[in-house]
Formats: structure tokens, sequence, C-alpha cells
């Protein structure tokens, strides 16, 4: 098996061959087409396609080329108002000499640049616009200042449905001489929700052990425990028996080397599905949500764990003691 990362191997490189996200595609075609586009903000959880989209369309407008005309800065590491006033300006004012007359820069993670950096971005893309048009990346777009917002036009990305998604894994397996099974497939949308990318980094971690990727292999590889667990831990805790489910617990920790935080959120998850009244949903909904948030103000994880069990306990006698 190749060393390449996947997620590298498989990204598109041109619009046409984006996954999902038809709306936002079929209006990044009418800006090649017409060989103009406006500054713009891909706004959007990650995994979606935006830093993707971004590059496909420096693509499709420029040619195999593309890359003289561009330039990816990721604003997470570089977000200073220098580098704003030296490495972004220097690139804006520089005129293209190709057929279309400016050049793109790519701001990756522009909602973690400083509001300093923002405000001297706002006036670089004002005074640059002939010569340079930027594409602002952001999981958060509410983190951009309004006056950029209000100078670029904003294109949403949302995760892949589930279709989709096994699609592109399916495609990727296929190509990659890999077992995917069907289990293997709905673990791995469990864990990523949708995040492409996520997936394919998983996927290629559970290939790499050279057995059939099933729900076991997935689990084992993200550090998750296999919900029927967390389900199972919860039905003996509700059904009275806490050395069990504590049993159970523990043997999750070293079997996955699950975070608690991480078990406490499969917990919440499968709260929603156990079969109680709606009100008791709520009520254990609070718990949880004072355990997790204990547990990220530093308490002890095992104590807090043992103690979310012993209050699914006593919400279990109480519910039998209603019904």
């Amino acid at each position: 098996m190749s060393f390449e990362m996947w997620t590298e191997k498989y990204r598109p490189k041109s619009l046409d061959e984006m996954v999902n996200q038809s709306h936002i595609v079929q209006r990044l075609k009418s800006f090649v087409e017409a060989k103009n586009i406006p500054h713009c903000i891909f706004a959007g959880p990650p995994g979606t396609g935006k830093t993707t989209a971004a590059l496909c369309l420096a693509h499709d407008l420029y040619g195999e080329v593309y890359r003289e005309y561009l330039m990816e800065l990721n604003a997470s590491d570089e977000r200073g108002i220098n580098v704003i006033r030296e490495t972004v300006k220097t690139f804006a004012r520089a005129r293209s000499m190709g057929e279309i007359p400016f050049k793109i820069l790519i701001l990756d993670e522009a909602d973690n640049m400083t509001a300093d950096a923002q405000q001297a971005l706002r006036r670089t893309m004002e005074r640059y616009t002939e010569t340079c048009r930027f594409i602002l990346i952001a999981n958060y777009s509410g983190r951009i200042i309004e006056p950029i917002q209000s100078r670029c036009a904003p294109f949403r990305f949302t995760y892949l449905p589930r279709e989709e998604h096994d699609k592109y894994l399916m495609y990727i397996a296929e190509n990659e001489k890999v077992e995917l099974l069907k289990d293997g497939l709905d673990a791995i949308y469990e864990v990523c929700g949708g995040d492409l990318r996520k997936a394919i980094n998983t996927l290629q971690a559970a290939a790499s052990l050279g057995k059939p990727v099933n729900a076991e292999v997935v689990y084992s590889v993200v550090g998750h425990a296999n919900p029927v667990d967390v389900r199972e831990m919860i039905k003996l805790a509700m059904k009275g028996d806490f050395i069990k489910a504590r049993d159970k617990l523990r043997e999750m920790i070293f079997r996955y080397g699950v975070a608690a935080s991480d078990i406490v959120r499969q917990i919440h998850t499968e709260i929603f599905r156990l079969d109680v009244p709606e009100a008791w949903k709520i009520k254990l909904a609070d718990i949880v949500g004072e355990i997790d948030f204990r547990i990220t103000q530093g308490a002890d994880e095992e104590v807090q764990l043992s103690a979310l069990l012993a209050q699914l306990v006593e919400a279990g006698y109480q519910i039998g003691k209603e019904t």
C-alpha cells in the first residue's frame, strides 16, 4: 500500500469532479465562463470541500498553470497584521501577465485572523481589486468582520449526504483494492458524520492494518467506542447492575483507548435513542451535560464517569417505579 495521503490523491482537480455542493459548483462555473470572479467567502464545516472548490475554480480559470496565478495562506498560522501588510499586499499589488487580468489569493482559516489583520485586509481588498481577488475560507463566517463580509459573495457549504459519502468511499476502496464492509462504512459515517476529509483519512488508517475494514477496525483506529458497547453499558446501568456497567466502561477504555469526553458525547447521543419517557431524556441530557462540564474543568475522569453511571442506575430505578 502506498503511503501517499489519499485526501490529496483523490482531491478533485476541476469543478466537474467535485462531490455534492452542486448549487455552489454551478455558481462557480458561471464565474469561469465569464472569466471574472468577485471576492468570495467559502464558509461551512470542515471536510466539505471549501479549499478544494477554491483550487478547482483557479484550475478551471487559468488552466494547468494555475499555480502561477495563485497564492495560498493559512491564516491560522499567519494571521497577524504584518502578514497582511507585507505578504498579502505584495502579492495583491502585482498585476497578472496572463489573459485573466487578476490573480487569486486564498486565505484558509480566515476566521482565525486577528481583528487588526482583518481591518488591514479590508483596505487591501478595496485597493487592489483590479489585480487580485480574494477567497476567504472559514468554518465560522460570523468571526469575519462585517465590512469584509459585505465585500464578498457568500458560499455556504454543507456536510455531504450519506449517499454521496458512501459512494465516494467505495470508489476509493475499489481503486485501492481495499475490502470495505457495510458495517465499516456505517462506522466511518458514525465517526465522521459527513466530513469527507476525515472519512478518507479514517479509511486509509483502517486499511493500513491490512484487514477487511469493518466496524471493529474503524473504531479501534480512531479511538472511538463501538455504539453497540455504549448502548449495552447504558442498559446495564439502567437495569441497576452498576458493577457490570462499570466493568463494560473500563473494557471500552482499554480496548479502544477512548477519552472520557468522547465516551460522554457518545452516551449523550445514545440517550435520545433510549425507550424512556421524553421528560427523562431531558433529565438525563442535563446530567450528562453536568458531567461533561466537570471533566472539562479538570475533574478526575474515572470518578466522573462512575458518577454518571451511578446516576443512570438511579434514573433507571425511578423510571421503573413510575412505569
